[in-house]
């Protein structure tokens, strides 16, 4: 659709006297599903309250389909802002059936029972419509919760922990049921969450929140791959970061030989700086004159996580198909096999404190 749904613009929340969120801008177009994503009390919780209308705006505003719902000295009621929320405990009456629970909203309308049954068939409990909360498992009543959200035909729908109750496997299935059903209807959505692997499994674009900050809103991909300060490169995924010398703007001399990629960075030849490396930049190669000390590892199956100490003393991660079963204390050969380029410039380096202009690389400063 590309078309803007919700816009947060200078937005800051938070309490009398304290300020949780702080000059918050990203926007979420219509269809599209996004993330709220970080660790406890970064303020990913407080700006879904805020969108939902149950927390004041201090500065800035909250923009709905171009209506302004929400701004300094002015919040619009939440009833009236076509906004549906999945609570993270589904918060259904235990005295409805799961029939009358996702027709409570719409309950006055005449087509109430038409689409309190297409809800049931498309969240899987058509069969379940006479039951009791009480008589469902955990995954059974968050379906419900999403249904009852749903029926109102929300502009916006907000799902705070959605998942938290249920155990690992149901978790990750249910997240992928849940984009297939927001996706056929056409919704769009926020998920706050704290589990990258669900925010991942379920959304279009992810922001990475840092103590009452947005970092970075992306699409996962480039999270992962084009982080744009260390702390969501360290947050996101695996990684390790590895002390070099930048030599040319897209070449940094390190520990493990000449590493080339993607991009330049226009920073002063020599510049001390740390490069970002994921256990997928690390490849097993036997015939490599760079080794390292396998010092840990974790079955996974198809293949295997290892934690490799380089000579230096320095640790990475790599990722090795499971053929091989290599034991702890062995050397094994290794090679940077990294498309994307990931350097941050160290701590005090001249690089640290370079203004960069427009040339297609982000700025950072030796605080971030």
């Amino acid at each position: 659709m590309n078309q803007p749904l919700l816009n947060l613009r200078d937005l800051s929340c938070g309490y009398p006297g304290h300020t949780v969120v702080q000059n918050l801008n990203l926007h979420l177009n219509a269809g599209d599903i996004g993330c709220l994503l970080g660790p406890s009390g970064c303020g990913k919780t407080t700006t879904l309250r805020a969108i939902a209308g149950f927390e004041p705006v201090l500065e800035g505003e909250i923009q709905l389909a171009d209506q302004v719902i929400s701004k300094a000295g002015f919040t619009l009621a939440p009833e009236k802002r076509r906004i549906g929320m999945v609570f993270q405990d589904y918060a259904l009456f235990p005295h409805l059936s799961v029939a009358e629970n996702i027709g409570f909203g719409i309950r006055k309308q005449p087509n109430c029972e038409r689409v309190t049954q297409e809800l049931m068939e498309l969240v899987k409990l058509g069969h379940l419509g006479k039951r009791y909360p009480h008589e469902l498992s955990g995954g059974q009543q968050q379906r419900v919760a999403l249904a009852r959200a749903l029926a109102p035909e929300p502009q916006l729908l907000l799902l705070d922990e959605p998942f938290s109750n249920l155990d690992g496997e149901l978790r990750r299935r249910l997240s992928h049921e849940v984009r297939d059903i927001l996706k056929a209807r056409g919704t769009s959505a926020i998920l706050v969450t704290h589990d990258q692997e669900e925010a991942f499994a379920v959304s279009d674009h992810v922001g990475v929140f840092k103590e009452g900050k947005l970092e970075q809103w992306d699409t996962p991909f480039n999270l992962y791959h084009e982080p744009l300060t260390p702390f969501v490169a360290s947050f996101i995924g695996q990684g390790y970061f590895i002390r070099g010398q930048l030599l040319s703007p897209d070449s940094v001399q390190t520990e493990l030989g000449l590493i080339r990629g993607n991009r330049a960075y226009n920073w002063p030849t020599g510049s001390a700086v740390d490069v970002l490396l994921r256990p997928d930049d690390i490849v097993y190669d036997p015939d490599s004159t760079q080794k390292a000390l396998i010092v840990g590892k974790t079955f996974l199956g198809a293949a295997t996580l290892y934690r490799l100490q380089l000579p230096t003393g320095s640790q990475l991660e790599s990722i090795f198909p499971s053929h091989a079963d290599h034991l702890p204390g062995q050397q094994v050969g290794i090679r940077v096999a990294a498309d994307h380029l990931v350097v941050f410039p160290a701590p005090g380096s001249i690089a640290a404190q370079v203004n960069l202009g427009e040339s297609g690389v982000r700025r950072y400063s030796s605080d971030s």
